[in-house]
C-alpha cells in the first residue's frame, strides 16, 4: 500500500505530504482546486511521461516522491499469470497491444527488485521521481537513480491508475479482447498466437518480395552483381584506410623527414663535420668520469646503471633514426600508388558505407540478397512451405484460444450482470460477442468446441474452414449490453449512457480486480455521469473494493465521499501573487460541513442535517458489511 506520498512544486502544488488509509480514501474539493493534480503526480511518479510544463512556475524541479509497504507483494514468491497483471492496454491499434504484451510478462516484484539489485529493508519501497525545468527528469527507488523503464516495471506491480479516459477505453471494441484474455487466464496463450503471427508477417513480406515484378528483380540481380564485383575487386582489407594515410602523409613529407633525422642523428652522435659533440660522447665522458668518482668515494654507486641504461637507450634511439631515415627516401611512384588507392577507396565510401568495415557488410548483405534472388524459385518454395506450416501452427492455437475464451465469455458476463445488479442496473443484460471471419488464406481451424452458455447447453461451435486472423487470434470480441428489459443486445458504445459506462468499467474492474494482484487502485471521477440514487451502489461497490485493495478516488458526489474511510479535502488558495492547492484530513464536523456543502452547495441547517445522516447511515452500512467479512 501507498503509506505517504509527497509532492513539491508540481503544477499549483507547492508542498503537500500525505499519510494515507489502507482501504478507501477519497478526495473532493471544488472544481479546479487540484484533485486531478494529485492524480497526476501519481501519474508521474509511477514512470507517465511528464514534460517540463508540470514544474511550478518560478522552481527549478518538480519532486514526487510515494513510501510503500510491499511486504505482502514480496512474501508472494510465485510468479503471477497474465490473468493477476494490474495493467491493461490503454490506447488503440497496434500501441495498445504492445502495451498489453509488455505489461503482462509474468514477472514478480520481487524478481524485478533482484534484477536492478535493489533491496527492500522492513519490506519498504521508495519511488520518486524529479522533473527538471530544463526537461531532464530523474527516477529514483530506494534513494537510487534508475532509468525509467525500471520505474515502470516496478511501478506496475503497485498502482493501476483508471483515469477520466478509461470510459472512452471500454468504449473500444478492439480493447476488449485484452478484458476478456485478463479474465480467461489466456494471456500466455494469446501470446504464443502473437509469436507466430509476427513470423508468418515476416514470412509473408520475405515471399512477397521474392514474388515482385520479374522485370524488376533482374535489375535488382544486375545491381547487386556489379556492386559485389565492385567490391570484391578492391580487395579490400579492415584498417588499410588508416595505414594508406599515414603513408601518404609520411611519402608527401619524405624531404622534410630526412632532414629532421639527421639533425636528430646529428644531435644524438656528434657532427664530424663541424666537430659537435652528440650526446653518446657527452654520456660516456660523463661514465669515465664516475668510474673515476666511485674510486675515491661510492656516494654515487646508484648512478652507475643509470647512466649504462642511458647510455643504451640512446644508442638504440640513434639505430632507429638511422633506419627510419633510409625508409623514408621519396618515391614518386609509391606515392601515385597510394593516392590512387586511396582515391578509390573514397569513391567506394561515397557508395556503399563510411568506413571500410561498413563497405564489407554492404558487400556481404548484397552477396545474401544476390544468392536468394538467383535461387528465388527454391527459396519461394521454402518460404511457401514455411508459410503453409504457421498458417496451420496459428489455427490450432487460435482455436484453442477461441474455446477457452468462449467459455469464459460466458462466465464474464454472469459476473459482469451480477455487478450490474448491484450498481442499479438490474435486469441489464451483458454479453461477449466473439465473431470469426471466414477467409480462404487464412488460418485452417479445425471443427471447435465451445463453452456453455447460461442454460447449460452446449453454444455452437466453429465450422472447420480457415478464418481471417491477427496478433490476438482468429476471434473479433465485442462487448454488448441492453441496459434495460425488452431491448436488443448491442455494441456497448452505441448504447451505454455515460453513467452506465462509468459503472460498467466499475463493474468490469471490480471482477478483474479480485484477480490482480495490485494493491492500489485509482480512480478519477469514476463518478462521471452518474446521479445521486447511483452514487451511492458504486460507493458501496468502491468501499468493497477497499477491503481488497487500497482505493484512491477523486469524486464528486457526497454519496460516496460519505463511504470513504478517510476523507481529504482538496482546496486552491490564493495569495496576492501565487495560487497553492492544500489537502486536509476531515473527520467529525468539518466532513459533515465538506459533505453539507457537496449536497446543496451552501452550509444550511437543513445540509448539515442530510450530510450527518448520510454519514450515518454509510456508518452502519460499513458495519453491518465489515461484520460479514469477519463472518466470511
Amino acid at each position: 500500500m501507498l503509506l505517504e506520498l509527497a509532492i513539491n512544486d508540481f503544477a499549483i502544488i507547492e508542498e503537500l505530504r500525505l499519510a494515507l488509509g489502507p482501504h478507501f480514501n477519497v478526495f473532493t474539493g471544488e472544481t479546479g482546486a487540484g484533485k486531478s493534480i494529485i492524480i497526476d503526480a501519481v501519474s508521474a511518479l509511477v514512470g507517465e511521461r511528464v514534460s517540463s510544463d508540470v514544474v511550478r512556475a518560478g522552481s527549478e524541479r518538480a519532486i514526487v516522491e510515494g513510501i510503500f509497504d510491499v511486504s505482502t507483494l514480496l512474501a508472494q514468491s510465485q510468479p503471477h499469470n497474465g490473468n493477476a497483471h494490474p495493467q491493461q492496454a490503454t490506447e488503440a491499434g497496434a500501441q495498445t497491444a504492445e502495451m498489453a504484451e509488455s505489461a503482462e510478462s509474468g514477472e514478480s516484484l520481487a524478481h524485478v527488485l533482484a534484477q536492478l539489485g535493489i533491496e527492500c529493508e522492513d519490506g519498504t519501497l521508495i519511488l520518486s521521481r524529479e522533473v527538471l525545468a530544463s526537461g531532464r527528469g530523474i527516477a529514483r527507488v530506494n534513494r537510487r537513480a534508475v532509468p525509467l523503464a525500471s520505474l515502470q516495471r516496478i511501478a506496475r506491480f503497485l498502482i493501476d491508475i483508471h483515469g477520466q479516459s478509461a470510459h472512452l477505453e471500454l468504449l473500444r471494441p478492439e480493447q476488449h479482447v485484452y478484458y476478456l484474455d485478463r479474465y480467461a487466464n489466456t494471456v500466455e496463450l494469446r501470446q504464443s498466437v502473437a509469436a507466430l503471427y509476427d513470423e508468418w508477417r515476416a514470412t509473408r513480406r520475405d515471399l512477397e518480395r521474392l514474388r515482385r515484378d520479374e522485370r524488376e528483380i533482374e535489375r535488382r540481380i544486375e545491381l547487386l552483381r556489379y556492386e559485389v564485383e565492385e567490391i570484391n575487386a578492391a580487395k579490400l582489407q579492415p584498417g588499410e584506410l588508416d595505414e594508406l594515410e599515414s603513408e601518404r602523409r609520411r611519402l608527401a613529407n619524405a624531404e622534410r623527414l630526412g632532414e629532421l633525422c639527421v639533425t636528430i642523428h646529428g644531435a644524438l652522435t656528434g657532427d664530424s663535420d663541424s666537430d659537435t659533440v652528440g650526446a653518446l660522447d657527452q654520456i660516456a665522458a660523463a661514465r669515465h668520469a664516475l668510474d673515476e668518482l666511485l674510486r675515491l668515494d661510492d656516494t654515487l654507486r646508484d648512478q652507475e646503471a643509470a647512466l649504462d641504461q642511458a647510455l643504451f637507450f640512446v644508442q638504440d634511439a640513434a639505430l632507429a633514426v638511422r633506419s627510419y631515415q633510409d625508409e623514408v627516401a621519396a618515391d614518386p611512384q609509391r606515392q601515385a600508388e597510394v593516392e590512387e588507392r586511396l582515391d578509390l577507396i573514397a569513391k567506394l565510401r561515397r557508395k556503399y558505407g563510411a568506413t571500410i568495415e561498413e563497405i564489407l557488410a554492404y558487400a556481404e548483405n548484397a552477396s545474401a540478397e544476390l544468392e536468394e534472388l538467383t535461387h528465388r524459385e527454391e527459396r519461394a518454395a521454402e518460404l511457401v512451405e514455411r508459410e503453409t506450416q504457421l498458417r496451420a501452427q496459428i489455427g490450432a492455437l487460435a482455436a484453442s484460444l477461441s474455446q477457452k475464451r468462449s467459455e469464459a465469455s460466458v462466465r464474464l458476463a454472469a459476473a459482469m450482470e451480477h455487478e450490474l445488479d448491484d450498481l442499479n442496473m438490474r435486469r441489464a443484460r451483458f454479453q461477449v460477442q466473439m465473431l470469426q471471419r471466414p477467409d480462404a488464406e487464412g488460418a485452417p481451424v479445425a471443427e471447435a468446441p465451445r463453452g456453455k452458455s447460461k442454460n447449460g447447453a452446449a453454444q455452437a461451435t466453429i465450422p472447420a474452414g480457415s478464418y481471417a486472423f491477427g496478433p490476438t487470434g482468429i476471434d473479433n470480441v465485442e462487448f454488448l449490453i441492453a441496459p434495460n428489459p425488452g431491448e436488443p443486445l448491442k455494441p456497448l458504445a452505441r448504447i451505454a449512457s455515460g453513467g452506465e459506462t462509468s459503472r460498467l468499467m466499475l463493474a468490469l474492474k471490480t471482477i478483474l480486480a479480485n484477480a490482480d494482484i495490485v494493491p492500489i487502485l485509482i480512480f478519477d471521477e469514476i463518478d462521471s455521469g452518474i446521479s445521486g440514487r447511483s452514487g451511492q451502489v458504486v460507493g458501496e461497490k468502491l468501499w468493497q473494493l477497499g477491503r481488497l485493495h487500497q482505493i484512491l478516488c477523486v469524486t464528486h458526489l457526497p454519496q460516496i465521499a460519505a463511504l470513504g474511510d478517510r476523507h481529504y479535502q482538496v482546496t486552491k488558495t490564493t495569495g496576492e501573487q501565487r495560487t497553492t492547492t492544500q489537502v486536509e484530513q476531515l473527520s467529525g464536523a468539518e466532513r459533515v460541513a465538506e459533505l453539507s456543502q457537496m449536497l446543496g452547495g451552501a452550509r444550511t441547517a437543513a445540509a448539515q442535517a442530510n450530510a450527518s445522516e448520510l454519514i450515518e447511515r454509510s456508518q452502519a452500512w460499513k458495519e453491518t458489511q465489515t461484520q460479514t467479512y469477519q463472518l466470511a
